[in-house]
C-alpha cells in the first residue's frame, strides 16, 4: 500500500473510528459519574420526604383532634359522661373520618372514661395504650396547670403532647389533647379538663398508603435497620431520641436508568460518528427535503402551545367546532375543563422556570393519559380535553384518572413538587354547541373547585339551575343599570388618625336586588366585568360621588376602578370631564387600584394612572399587601397612598404587626400617605395609631351609610374636617 493510499485509510477510517473511541468512552465516564451523584440526591430526597411525612402525620393527628376537642359540646357532654356522644364524637368518627386507630377519653385524674381501640389482627389491651399515653398525659395536665399556652396559634388552637411510641408491639404517634370550650363560655379550672388520646399506627396500612401515594417501592416497617444495601431507611425517633424502628424501601434510582438506557445510544453515537464523514457528499442533496420539513414543522407549531407541544386555544376552537359539528346523532362526546392546584404556589416559590418545566409535564401526563383525545392548553394552567365516543362512565373513569395521576409527585430540578387538579366535564350527545358545551364544563369547573379541589365534577341539572340563574343576575343588572335603580351608592367615612376627624370618603357600590335583597360587590361586580357593564357601572359610582362631593366642599372622596376601566382609553377623560362638570378640584378625588395595576402590569394602565395624577387626581393601593408586593416593586410604585388590607389589620396584635410596620416604614420613606382598613376594635386603632397610619376606616369608626345620613355626618363635624 503507497503512502498516499495509507493516508487516505486514516483519514476516512482509522481517524473516524479513534475519534469515535475517544468520544465515547468520555461520555461514558461522564454519565456514570452524572449517574452516580443524581441517585445519592434522589435518595437523600426520598429520606427527607418520608421524614416529612411522618411529621406532618404527627402534626395532622393534633389537628384532627381539634375539630372535635375544642368545642363546647365535647366539654359538656364529657363531663356528663355521655358515652355514646364520645362514641360517635371522639371514638368511631376520628377513627372513620381520619382513620386514628384508638381513642381514649381521659378525667383530669388520668382515669379512662371512654375507650375505642380499632379492630385488628393484633390483640391491644387498655394497659398497651396506657403505657403508651400515660407520660404524655402526665406532662399535659402538668402545663394546663400551669397555664401554659405556648405553641397555640391561629391555626394551633390548644395545647398537647405527641409523641412516637410502641403501642403493645406495634409503632404509633401518640397525641394527647384536653376537651376545651372554643367559645369560652363553659368555665374551665386550669389542669382539671378532660383529655383526649388519639393513636395512628405507623406500619401496614400507613406504610402501604405512603408507598402508593408517593411511589416507593417494597415500602416497609421494620424493627431492626436492613442489612440489605440496596434498601434505604430511615429511623422514626421518638423525642427521647430512642429509635422506634424503621421505614425502609428499595429507592428509587433515576442515574441508574439513564444509565441503562443510554448505554445503546453511547455506542450509537460511537458509529454515528464514524459514518459521519462518509454521509457530507449527502447534505445538498437533502437540503431541498429539509426546507419541506421545515415548512411543515411551522405550520404544526402554529397550531401548538410552545411548552407543552399540545394544542393551542385557536386550534382547539376551531377543531371542537369541527368535531362537534360532524357528530352523529348517537355518538357522545365529552368537553374537560382541567385547572392545577397549588400552580401559583410553585411559580412563587421556584420561580417561572420551574413552572414552565411543570406545565410540560403535565401536558406530557395528559397525553400518557388520553392519547388519543384532543388536548389543549388554553392558559397559564388550564387545559382542556375533547373526548370522542365518551359517555359518563368514561368521563368519569378520565377524570379521575387525571386527578389522580396529577397528584403524583413531579421531579424538577432535584425539587420534589406535588401539585393537583380540578376537573369539570360536560357531556353532549350528537352535535352540539361548542360554546353551550364548554361553558358547562367551565361551570362543572367551578364545582368541583368549591368541593375542595383536587376533585372533579360533571355537568347535571342541578349546575344548570346555578347557570339561570347567573344569568338571571346578568340580566337584571342589566335592567338594574339601565332604569338607573338598585343600585346604590354608600360612602364609608375616614377618619384621620392624628386628630381623630373625618377626613374623607370612600364609595362603594351597593346592589338592592327586588327578590334577592342585597348581593355582596364580590358577586356582580365580576358579573359587570364580565358582560362589560363595569364602565356602567363605574360612571353611575363616578356621578354619585360627584354629587356628594358637590354637597361637602370640604370632603374628599375615594371610589374603586377596576382593570377594565383604567385600562379603556377614554378612562382619564371621563374622569376630568364629570370632576369639571361638578365644579369639583381634581385633588379632591381618589382613585383605588389593585396592587398588579399599581406595580405596572399595563402599559396603557400606567398612561391613565400618570394623566391622572398630573392633573391632581390622587391613586392608592387597595388591599396593599395581598397580591404583588415586595420590596424592590415598593421602589416602583406611582401612587399616592396605601390602603393596608384588613386580613393584616385582624391579627395586628398577633403575628401581623412587624409587617404592617414595614409596610408603614416603607410607605413613609416613599411619601406615600397610609389608610388602615378594616379597624373595629379600640385595641387595633391604638396601635394602628402608634405605628404611623394617618387614616384609619372600619365598622369601629362608621359603617358604610347612605347619602343623607353622610350629609348628616357631615353637618356635625364638619368644624373637625381637615385634608388628610
Amino acid at each position: 500500500m503507497n503512502r498516499q493510499a495509507r493516508s487516505q485509510w486514516v483519514l476516512k477510517w482509522l481517524l473516524p473510528a479513534a475519534t469515535s473511541l475517544i468520544i465515547g468512552c468520555v461520555l461514558l465516564g461522564t454519565l456514570h459519574w452524572a449517574a452516580a451523584k443524581t441517585d445519592m440526591v434522589a435518595e437523600a430526597r426520598q429520606r427527607d420526604l418520608v421524614r416529612l411525612i411522618v411529621s406532618k402525620m404527627q402534626a395532622n393527628v393534633a389537628h384532627d383532634q381539634e375539630s372535635a376537642t375544642v368545642w363546647d359540646d365535647a366539654v359538656r357532654k364529657t363531663a356528663a359522661r355521655d358515652l355514646e356522644w364520645l362514641r360517635s364524637n371522639l371514638g368511631d368518627w376520628m377513627h372513620t373520618y381520619f382513620g386514628h386507630d384508638a381513642a381514649i377519653v381521659l378525667s383530669p385524674d388520668r382515669t379512662p372514661i371512654y375507650e375505642f381501640i380499632a379492630p385488628s389482627d393484633d390483640a391491644l389491651s387498655p394497659e398497651d395504650l396506657r403505657v403508651a399515653y400515660m407520660p404524655l398525659a402526665n406532662v399535659l395536665q402538668k402545663r394546663l396547670a400551669a397555664r401554659d399556652t405556648e405553641g397555640v396559634s391561629d391555626t394551633v388552637l390548644s395545647i398537647g403532647e405527641s409523641d412516637l411510641a410502641y403501642v403493645g408491639r406495634r409503632p404509633a404517634i401518640v397525641s394527647v389533647k384536653p376537651i376545651v370550650s372554643d367559645t369560652g363560655d363553659v368555665e374551665q379550672q386550669p389542669g382539671e379538663q378532660n383529655l383526649h388520646v388519639a393513636v395512628r399506627f405507623l406500619d401496614r396500612s400507613f406504610v402501604s398508603d405512603i408507598g402508593t401515594d408517593y411511589q416507593f417501592s417494597e415500602m416497609q416497617f421494620a424493627a431492626d435497620a436492613p442489612e440489605d444495601t440496596e434498601r434505604a431507611f430511615v429511623p422514626l425517633t421518638a423525642r427521647s431520641d430512642a429509635e422506634i424502628g424503621y421505614f425502609t424501601w428499595r429507592p428509587f434510582r433515576p442515574g441508574e436508568s439513564v444509565m441503562e438506557a443510554t448505554l445503546p445510544a453511547v455506542g450509537l453515537a460511537a458509529a454515528v460518528i464514524l459514518v459521519a464523514a462518509s454521509l457530507c457528499g449527502h447534505a445538498l442533496s437533502r437540503r431541498s427535503a429539509r426546507l419541506a420539513s421545515s415548512r411543515a414543522e411551522l405550520e404544526h407549531l402554529a397550531s401548538r402551545d410552545p411548552l407543552t407541544g399540545l394544542s393551542n386555544r385557536a386550534h382547539f376552537t376551531n377543531e371542537l367546532a369541527a368535531r362537534l359539528g360532524a357528530a352523529s346523532q348517537d355518538q357522545k362526546q365529552c368537553v374537560l375543563f382541567i385547572d392545577l392546584d397549588r400552580f401559583k404556589a410553585v411559580n412563587d416559590t421556584f420561580g417561572h422556570a420551574t413552572g414552565d418545566k411543570l406545565i410540560s409535564l403535565v401536558g406530557q401526563r395528559m397525553n400518557e393519559i388520553m392519547p388519543a383525545a384532543l388536548i389543549g392548553r388554553i392558559g397559564g394552567d388550564e387545559f382542556t380535553v375533547l373526548l370522542v365516543e365518551a359517555d359518563g362512565e368514561v368521563a368519569t373513569a378520565a377524570c379521575l384518572q387525571i386527578v389522580q395521576r396529577l397528584r403524583e409527585p413531579f421531579e424538577i430540578d432535584g425539587a420534589h413538587i406535588v401539585i393537583g387538579a380540578s376537573v369539570g366535564a360536560a357531556i353532549a350527545a350528537g352535535r352540539a354547541d361548542p360554546s353551550e358545551l364548554t361553558r358547562q364544563a367551565d361551570i362543572a369547573l367551578y364545582h368541583a373547585k368549591a368541593a375542595g379541589r383536587n376533585t372533579f365534577a360533571i355537568f347535571g341539572e342541578h349546575m344548570d339551575e346555578l347557570l339561570r340563574r347567573r344569568r338571571k343576575l346578568e340580566q337584571d343588572l342589566r335592567l338594574a343599570l339601565e332604569t338607573r335603580s338598585q343600585i346604590e351608592a354608600f360612602y364609608q367615612p375616614v377618619y384621620s388618625a392624628e386628630h381623630h376627624g373625618l377626613s374623607s370618603m370612600e364609595a362603594l357600590a351597593r346592589w338592592k336586588h327586588p327578590e334577592e335583597g342585597f348581593i355582596a360587590p364580590d358577586i356582580f361586580i365580576p358579573i359587570a366585568e364580565e358582560i362589560g357593564l363595569i364602565h356602567e357601572l363605574g360612571a353611575k359610582m363616578l356621578e354619585d360621588a360627584c354629587s356628594v362631593m358637590a354637597d361637602l366642599p370640604f370632603i374628599s372622596m375615594a371610589i374603586n376602578a377596576s382593570a377594565l376601566e383604567l385600562g379603556s382609553d377614554g378612562y382619564p377623560l371621563r374622569v376630568l370631564s364629570r370632576l369639571a362638570k361638578w365644579n369639583i378640584d381634581p385633588t379632591r378625588l381618589e382613585i383605588e387600584i389593585t396592587e398588579s395595576l399599581g406595580f405596572g402590569g399595563e402599559g396603557r394602565s400606567d398612561r391613565n394612572i400618570t394623566i391622572l395624577r398630573n392633573a391632581g387626581v390622587s391613586i392608592a393601593i387597595d388591599d396593599f399587601g395581598t397580591g404583588y408586593s415586595s420590596f424592590s416593586r415598593m421602589q416602583k410604585l406611582a401612587v399616592d397612598r396605601i390602603k393596608i388590607d384588613k386580613s393584616f389589620i385582624d391579627t395586628v396584635e398577633g403575628g401581623s404587626k412587624p409587617l404592617i410596620e414595614a409596610m408603614i416604614n416603607m410607605a413613609q420613606a416613599k411619601g406615600l400617605k397610609i389608610t388602615a382598613e378594616g379597624v373595629e376594635t379600640d385595641e387595633q386603632r391604638d396601635t394602628l395609631v402608634a405605628l404611623g397610619c394617618d387614616s384609619l376606616q372600619g365598622f369601629l369608626i362608621s359603617r358604610p351609610l347612605g347619602r343623607a345620613a353622610v350629609i348628616d355626618l357631615y353637618n356635625g363635624t364638619k368644624k373637625q374636617i381637615f385634608t388628610a
